[in-house]
């Protein structure tokens, strides 16, 4: 990836904007869905696996992306993007310490830690950032790399790995996870690829981002099976070589585009992507009163009805995802009845109530449980976006309230979210980004 993408892609950080929404307006058409933010952040970092080229396909550009390019270069591996196809040359690793000030921005970065210690034997990685959205400890991550060899110390904010006794690479283990972590998942799994012997990650996350990590790592030549059950296994291969690997549709994207149709009762289509992926939404929507039918085994069709309230609680795959909580709030804001939600994943993660209050919402909340009374209206207004997808939440409200709505903090959208006003706008809906200097002179 050339510095000119880099900056390109980082720019709306820096020039930071609002989005202006006149809701009710009816969309239509077809929006294309991009690559999986989540998996691609899983397979740059697994790409640093390999001491050859690697190749992926349907990279989205977003923020958190570029971001994660900006870690692995400075690592010493060499980026070319062009369009959503980014090569990734990690041939010559030249350190094993990744820069602070990069990986306290991105949690994602965390991963890097598994593929830089079973290909030089060391690795040195800040502890992560991302989202405030509830603590995402690293205990999982570092007691599974212990159980592979490794000597593991965090020391002034800093996770430092070193595979010792003088062995060369990681040992194949079992491990356990207390709970299905996504990431711990995902570095175990990397470290292990590398590693002498058989490893067996016993209650693993069931991600199609898992999978999809796995399918990567495969193409390049590791041994992996059962990913996207509870159990994997993965016997260690010496080296890896290169792959060129399209990366899968985003689930949370489709789901968002779902309710986008719900909530302002319009018929819409979005492709590509994989139904499999998106049961329990699917089937939250069809609960809600919403028809989701299949037109091809990779399209979705949204035909809406009236907003029936639901009750979701948040799971792990293959449960309700916790991505797409705060995108079903702001549908049952408009519902005929009472929702409860509960969040069970993050605990931090209903900060978007209140300025779903501010649009005119009745919710209210209780420790991790927030109980939704559907109104017959919302109404424009001022909101702050406070997570990437709690910003997601807002717009979606903003395409369905009378009058205008400005959603402030869109470096949170950004993160997450390839050209999402660009695509609503391609559906009719009326939405305008503005940069904050021309906001603050109108």
């Amino acid at each position: 990836m050339t510095s000119t993408t880099l900056e390109q892609t980082l720019s709306t950080e820096v020039n930071e904007s609002v989005l202006h929404i006149w809701g009710r307006q009816p969309l239509s058409g077809d929006v294309t869905i991009s690559g999986a933010k989540n998996a691609a952040l899983a397979l740059i970092a697994g790409a640093l696996l390999c001491p050859e080229t690697c190749r992926l396909r349907n990279v989205p550009g977003l923020v958190d992306i570029a971001r994660m390019a900006q870690i692995v270069s400075a690592l010493g591996v060499k980026l070319h993007r062009d369009g959503d196809v980014m090569e990734i040359d990690a041939s010559h690793i030249g350190q094993s310490q990744a820069p602070y000030e990069l990986v306290s921005q991105l949690r994602a970065s965390f991963f890097v830690i598994g593929p830089l210690l079973a290909r030089l034997g060391v690795a040195n990685v800040p502890l992560p950032g991302g989202c405030a959205i509830g603590a995402r400890p690293v205990d999982l991550h570092v007691r599974g790399l212990q159980a592979l060899g490794a000597d593991v110390q965090i020391q002034h904010g800093v996770v430092r790995a070193c595979i010792t006794g003088g062995r060369k690479r990681l040992q194949g283990a079992k491990i356990y996870l207390d709970y299905p972590s996504v990431g711990a998942t995902e570095t175990l799994m990397m470290a292990a690829t590398l590693a002498e012997g058989e490893t067996i990650l016993d209650n693993a996350a069931q991600e199609p981002e898992v999978i999809d990590l796995a399918n990567f790592c495969r193409a390049m030549g590791a041994k992996i099976e059962g990913a996207g059950s509870k159990t994997i296994h993965i016997s260690g291969v010496p080296k890896l070589h290169t792959a060129d690997y399209s990366i899968v549709p985003d689930r949370i994207e489709a789901g968002t585009f779902l309710v986008a149709g719900a909530i302002t009762q319009s018929e819409i289509s979005l492709s590509p992507v994989i139904p499999e992926h998106l049961t329990a939404a699917i089937a939250k929507l069809r609960s809600a009163g919403t028809q989701v039918v299949m037109d091809t085994p990779n399209r979705l069709r949204v035909l809406p009805g009236p907003i029936q309230a639901v009750d979701i609680e948040t799971q792990p795959f293959p449960g309700f995802p916790t991505d797409m909580q705060a995108q079903f709030m702001a549908l049952l804001t408009l519902s005929q009845g009472s929702s409860v939600i509960t969040e069970t994943v993050f605990e931090n993660r209903l900060r978007h109530v209140a300025e779903l209050q501010r649009m005119g919402a009745d919710i209210r909340v209780k420790g991790n449980i927030a109980v939704v009374r559907g109104v017959s209206m919302l109404s424009g207004a001022p909101v702050v976006a406070t997570d990437l997808r709690a910003s997601a939440a807002l717009v979606l409200a903003g395409l369905a309230a009378e009058g205008k709505t400005v959603v402030q903090e869109l470096r949170h959208l950004d993160r997450g979210y390839e050209n999402l006003a660009g695509k609503l706008q391609t559906l009719g809906a009326r939405v305008e980004r503005v940069p904050v200097s021309s906001e603050q002179t109108v």
